[in-house]
């Protein structure tokens, strides 16, 4: 990567940032400040070691890059335009991975695999994803452009373009505006805590009985 093309890059990785954070106030303070557009910046110069086979090189890079930032990005992997990591901590991103086009990821954030086989292991984000935090997308299939992945699922299945998807195991809630069942990250229903309902309905059922029988024997 050219000199002047690197600078442009990291002008769009800023005005990327700018774009999606409130809390943001200058061009500066992100250069100096974003822990997420440092590990960004490394892992493009990483990158370009990688692809023309500093491979050793390129891992020493961005394990410089992970003691730094907090943010594990493979060398190896494909991230494309105006990527927005927010605040960053515990972010991975596997080997294999493919990002679009100005997706956002938040922090805690794992782009994983399921095994050790060899070739494609990592998901493909399509553009403009945004992936919630501490959420776990693990395996070689596809999100879709413009898809959310809410804070904590755990995403196993390609997700469609244009949909929300929730819970662990992550499953679709929304998709193109239109909500698909009546669930949401809010009310999903906890079977633990359905169990225990049945189980102290049951209880009171028996207490009733008891106080029958009770009341019948003169006790």
């Amino acid at each position: 990567m050219e000199y002047s093309s690197f600078l442009k890059r990291i002008r769009e990785e800023i005005a990327s940032v700018r774009d999606r954070d409130p809390a943001a106030r200058s061009d500066f303070e992100i250069l100096l400040t974003y822990s997420g557009l440092h590990a960004v910046m490394i892992y493009r110069v990483a990158h370009r070691l990688y692809v023309n086979q500093y491979k050793t090189a390129a891992r020493a890079l961005s394990q410089l890059g992970k003691l730094i930032t907090g943010i594990e990005i493979h060398p190896g992997a494909k991230i494309g335009r105006g990527l927005f990591i927010d605040h960053g901590s515990g972010v991975v991103i596997g080997e294999t991975a493919e990002i679009g086009d100005y997706c956002t990821l938040y922090q805690g954030v794992t782009l994983g695999g399921t095994g050790k086989g060899k070739g494609k292991r990592h998901p493909t984000l399509g553009n403009n994803v945004m992936v919630g935090c501490g959420a776990k997308v693990l395996g070689p299939f596809k999100v879709g452009d413009n898809a959310k992945i809410a804070a904590n699922a755990v995403v196993l299945e390609a997700i469609p373009a244009n949909a929300t998807a929730v819970g662990v195991p992550a499953r679709v809630v929304k998709r193109d505006g239109v909500r698909v069942n009546d669930l949401d990250q809010i009310h999903i229903p906890d079977p633990v805590s359905q169990e225990l309902c049945r189980q102290r309905a049951k209880i009171e059922e028996l207490e009733q009985k008891i106080e029958k029988l009770q009341k019948t024997e003169g006790v």
